[in-house]
């Protein structure tokens, strides 16, 4: 009876092993199926060299289908410790160009220094703060890192991980 128990238990202790090892499998594989290839990771990438930019210049580009404005700073405007970025000897405002109100594509006066919303009236600061009418929050920060002279959307560095997670997409 003894001899049975323990052929019984084996069994049950082998099955049981390939059970786990087939599970961790297809745990893995399905883990592999939903990560991007690096292919992809690659190209969800925007690298804009941002040294030919003037004081007071805006530029727009496009990452992941979205329009991103990229101010550098002139030496009159207010600066927004949070938001701001310092690259080389710049100050620069990076934000997703995109009303948090319905989705508008506001536009940059720089007589006034602010981003105006065509659609219903909403303004934002150089530094992308909602100062009038209904937009709710701020211009949102995509991800981004600082390679030189390159800043480079869609990968995160540290002077992106210092701004505060309200701000950021």
């Amino acid at each position: 009876m003894a001899v049975n128990q323990s052929r019984r238990d084996a069994l049950l202790g082998a099955i049981a092993g390939f059970a786990g090892i087939g599970g961790a499998a297809a745990a893995y594989s399905m883990y592999k199926t939903w990560e991007p290839l690096p292919s992809v990771k690659a190209a969800g990438t925007t690298r804009v060299d941002i040294s030919p930019i003037t004081d007071g210049e805006m530029r727009t580009v496009t990452f992941r289908g979205k329009p991103v404005f990229i101010l550098k700073h002139t030496p009159d405007m207010k600066t927004d410790e949070e938001r701001d970025v310092k690259i080389g000897s710049g100050i620069y405002t990076v934000v997703i160009g995109i009303c948090t109100h319905l989705g508008c594509i506001p536009n940059w006066e720089a007589d006034k220094k602010v981003w105006h919303c065509p659609c219903h009236g909403g303004e934002f600061d150089c530094n992308g703060i909602n100062v009038f009418g209904p937009p709710p929050i701020p211009l949102v920060i995509p991800a981004f890192k600082i390679d030189g002279n390159t800043l480079v959307l869609g990968e995160e560095g540290p002077e992106y991980e210092k701004i505060p997670a309200k701000f950021k997409a």
